[in-house]
Formats: C-alpha cells, sequence, structure tokens
C-alpha cells in the first residue's frame, strides 16, 4: 500500500549567519501577531486618550448646536422681529437701527454674529443702506450675508449678488457688476429673479461695449424666461444691441 502523503505544511528551515531561522508560516503569523500586541500594549495609553478626546469633541459639537447654537438663533430671530415688521412698512432708518426699545438690524449683526439670523439681518442691512445711498456700507453688509441651501434661501442668495452688481453699476465699475451679475444668474434659476438679472447682465455688458454678449444674455430671457415680465420688451433690448454690432 502507497504511503498517504502528509497535508500539513513542511516547517522551512535556514540558516542566516550560522543560526538557525524558522520559516514556518504560522510562526510567522504568531511572531506579527505577538508584535502587534505589544505595539498595543505600549501605545494604548495614547490610543484611549485619542478615544476619548474624540468623545469629547463630539459632545461638545452636540452640545455647543443644541445648548448653544439654537437657542441664539432664535433669540436672534425675536431681536430681528420689529426691525423686519419696520422694514416691511418702508421704514428703513428704523429697521436699520432700532427704535430705541426695539433692536435694528445692526444691533442682531453685532449681538448675534456667526447665525444665520445675523447674516440674514446683514443682508437688510445692506438694502436699508442702499435705500439711504450709502453704497460703502451697504457692499459692507451685504457681503456679511453667506449664501445658504434651500428655496426661499437661493432667491436671497441671488438677490444678494444682484444688489452688489446694482451697486458697482452705480460706481461706474461695470467689470466687478457683471460679475455680481452672472452671479446673481446662476445662484438661483427661477422665472422671478433669473431673467431680472439675464437683463442687468446684458445692460452692464452693453456699457462696457461687448454688444454680442449683451445680445446672448437677453436672448437667454426671451428663450428660457418667456413669461416673464422682462421678456415682454427683451426683443427691442437685443434688436437695438444687434444695431451696435
Amino acid at each position: 500500500m502507497a504511503k498517504r502523503r502528509s497535508t500539513a505544511p513542511k516547517k522551512a528551515t535556514g540558516k542566516k549567519g550560522g543560526v538557525q531561522v524558522e520559516k514556518d508560516p504560522e510562526v510567522k503569523i504568531e511572531n506579527a501577531l505577538g508584535k502587534t500586541e505589544a505595539w498595543f500594549e505600549k501605545n494604548w495609553k495614547t490610543l484611549t486618550a485619542c478615544l476619548v478626546g474624540a468623545l469629547v469633541i463630539a459632545a461638545a459639537i452636540y452640545g455647543y448646536e443644541a445648548l448653544y447654537k439654537a437657542p441664539r438663533g432664535k433669540k436672534a430671530a425675536d431681536a430681528m422681529y420689529v426691525a423686519e415688521q419696520n422694514f416691511i412698512a418702508g421704514e428703513y432708518a428704523t429697521a436699520l437701527n432700532g427704535d430705541g426699545t426695539a433692536p435694528g438690524f445692526v444691533d442682531v449683526v453685532d449681538s448675534f454674529g456667526g447665525t444665520p439670523q445675523a447674516r440674514l439681518a446683514a443682508h437688510y442691512a445692506g438694502i436699508c443702506y442702499l435705500k439711504a445711498g450709502e453704497l460703502d456700507n451697504a457692499l459692507s453688509y451685504l457681503a456679511k450675508y453667506k449664501p445658504t441651501k434651500g428655496s426661499p434661501n437661493t432667491i436671497i442668495n441671488a438677490q444678494n449678488e444682484g444688489l452688489k452688481g446694482d451697486i458697482y453699476v452705480q460706481k461706474g465699475d461695470y467689470a466687478t457688476a457683471i460679475n455680481h451679475f452672472r452671479k446673481a444668474v446662476d445662484a438661483s434659476d427661477n422665472v422671478l429673479t433669473t431673467p431680472i438679472y439675464l437683463k442687468k447682465l446684458g445692460l452692464a455688458l452693453e456699457a462696457t461695449g461687448d454688444y454680442a454678449a449683451a445680445v446672448k444674455e437677453y436672448r437667454r430671457v426671451a428663450d428660457d424666461y418667456p413669461t416673464s415680465l422682462e421678456a415682454r420688451d427683451i426683443e427691442r433690448f437685443a434688436a437695438a444691441a444687434e444695431q451696435k454690432l
């Protein structure tokens, strides 16, 4: 009867520098595991400290959001309520600076900086300064607003950029105005604001002598937003710009 060959892995041995070296795969694995365990044993305090640190940071973030940021945002919203009512009523100076009892938008920005409500108050403050003809102050406060996601926030995002464009038009800086009008167009695709800023973009381009680009923007109003108010007379603007080519 033929002898059955053993399937167990053979231990391979060799000499290295006159010393017998064990090459059994299982021994190699055991040695590697032993080294890993030794490394953990040596560094477990550091690892534990890192884990605890991560937990502390996570708890701090949760605490900041739930116990500080959210209540602070509510206080900011409450504080700007009267200012919003004055703004709606067209009382822009009172909305901006308050009435001695209720705070104005500037107070909300100063007291609740970093909250979404304060950033919105900065946008309103910029409009109030623009109504007063204070262009630099208007730009300063409009710049404090940070774009946010979701409707109707995207419309406010577009308006914020569009207002900056309007200010630079008044300053005679058409290149910068064009940049802001393009951002206003890109901020929100809707039939309410997009055609407005496309038309303003076309007018600013005409002011720089780029009539071909102006015609292109006018055509976008006619083709993409035919039901908008701006589309009613946009062909007249396009035709006038084409005559200047």
